[in-house]
């Protein structure tokens, strides 16, 4: 089965490492696409795509300000991606419990000895 383009959605838009770079640089607010580049150690154009990407999946704005357009984090955008990792907190939880009780034994037991 084909992968699905990076556009389409936002599992595969996250998947790349560079685009999970941006969107925690933007959740300190909108910077312009070079800032991006420097901040990150990327090409301009490199940016730029990236950029796109993130947008047409919905993660990205953009706004105009005189000659800039400012970037910023729709984390909107990022709702399915919660929702399906969400499916997992009953699992993390149960280990976290196993792995609290088991600490606890190890402490009963020590104070034992």
């Amino acid at each position: 089965m084909a992968r699905a383009a990076t556009t389409s959605d936002v599992f595969n838009a996250i998947a790349e490492p560079q685009r999970r770079d941006i969107l925690a640089l933007l959740r300190a607010g909108e910077r312009p696409v070079g800032e991006v580049a420097q901040e990150l150690g990327l090409s301009q154009p490199g940016a730029s795509k990236h950029l796109r990407v993130l947008r047409e999946v919905g993660l990205v704005r953009v706004r105009e300000a005189g000659k800039q357009r400012l970037y910023g984090l729709d984390a909107g955008g990022l709702r399915p991606v919660h929702e399906w990792v969400g499916g997992f907190e009953r699992f993390w939880s149960e280990s976290f419990d196993r792995l609290d009780a088991y600490v606890q034994d190890l402490k009963q037991t020590r104070q034992g000895e």
